[in-house]
């Protein structure tokens, strides 16, 4: 067993998280520490938290050298100084996204475990999405030729108590959400030559929180197009698409996927020219944090290499920090 904690509980995917660990049969929940008294209040007792340890105080879950891996699961305004507390008490990191506002941070903290040789993996759950993971597949292989574009649309609708929250981020709902299509982008196209963005408040409720957004990502020989807003009626029409120069590949919606449009100059690799649909498996967004978990887990525990190398982790965020203006290029 695998001894866990969790720092942090108002982040959007904590409950999610606490639930993964909770259910996996090689984790021990060791306990949860919040340090807003208000915020424990609400949450003790409820949904994944009921019946789960708090701990009195940040050092005593931090001095705790049973304690093997933690999830940090605070808002990001906060999770990367916990993150950096985690990595210094010599734990590995089930960190969610995206990795704070400060470069210069993220960078000391990434080479502090690479020193101590802890794992940091990012909470991109999309990784270990089925859809996602075919269309990897199929450009890295150059299944669709050389890829000359990549357009994803992550928008949501947000009440202004949310983005009054996400306000003090440069880059509003693109900083809280975008790290999830780039986390793809970069993993497909690697680092961009050059990004530019269009932050713009259409709605005025809250001032200075940008509520419509494109990134725009030069590479050298493709482009990449992002787009998010705060203001999209639900059901979103959440959608990835990928156009090569033997195919394309579109997802929608993304989440939850059920198939995938894909388009290929001639047939290949058991597909047929022209139009299909191929199915994807049905994944919740629970699934998807069980998977994590797993990867998580096997990447600690030695049995696998981690998913994703710290480059990678350092260059979704950098490539991210460069859109919002936070890293002036």
């Amino acid at each position: 067993m695998i001894k866990m904690a969790q720092y942090g509980t108002k982040h959007g995917h904590a409950g999610g998280k606490m639930r993964s660990m909770l259910e996996n049969p090689e984790v021990e929940v060791v306990g949860v520490y919040e340090p807003d008294a208000e915020q424990r209040k609400s949450v003790a007792g409820n949904g994944a938290f009921a019946g789960v340890h708090w701990f009195d105080s940040a050092e005593e879950m931090l001095g705790d050298d049973s304690i093997v891996a933690i999830a940090s699961e605070e808002r990001n305004i906060e999770s990367l100084d916990q993150t950096e507390a985690i990595v210094q008490a010599g734990k590995h990191v089930w960190y969610d996204k995206p990795a704070g506002d400060n470069w210069e941070q993220w960078q000391r903290v990434v080479a502090s475990a690479r020193e101590q040789e802890l794992l940091i993996q990012m909470g991109y759950m999309f990784r270990y999405h089925d859809g996602y993971r075919k269309i990897a597949d199929w450009v890295k292989s150059g299944f669709l030729g050389d890829v000359f574009e990549v357009r994803a649309h992550m928008s949501t609708y947000l009440a202004p108590a949310q983005r009054e929250t996400i306000r003090v981020h440069k880059g509003g709902v693109f900083f809280d959400l975008a790290g999830h299509q780039l986390d793809q982008i970069v993993w497909l196209l690697g680092r961009a030559e050059k990004v530019t963005s269009f932050f713009r408040n259409e709605t005025g409720s809250v001032s200075g929180f940008s509520d419509n957004t494109i990134g725009i990502f030069e590479f050298e020989r493709a482009m990449a197009i992002v787009d998010i807003a705060a203001l999209e009626v639900r059901p979103m029409a959440r959608r990835f698409e990928v156009y090569g120069t033997k195919g394309s590949a579109i997802m929608e919606p993304m989440e939850p996927a059920e198939e995938i449009r894909l388009v290929l100059d001639e047939a290949r690799g058991g597909y047929q020219e022209g139009v299909q649909f191929v199915a994807v498996e049905k994944q919740s967004r629970q699934d998807t944090y069980d998977l994590e978990l797993e990867a998580f887990l096997k990447a600690i525990q030695g049995e696998a290499e981690p998913d994703r190398s710290y480059e990678h982790e350092l260059l979704v965020q950098e490539t991210l920090l460069r859109a919002t203006g936070s890293i002036v290029e």
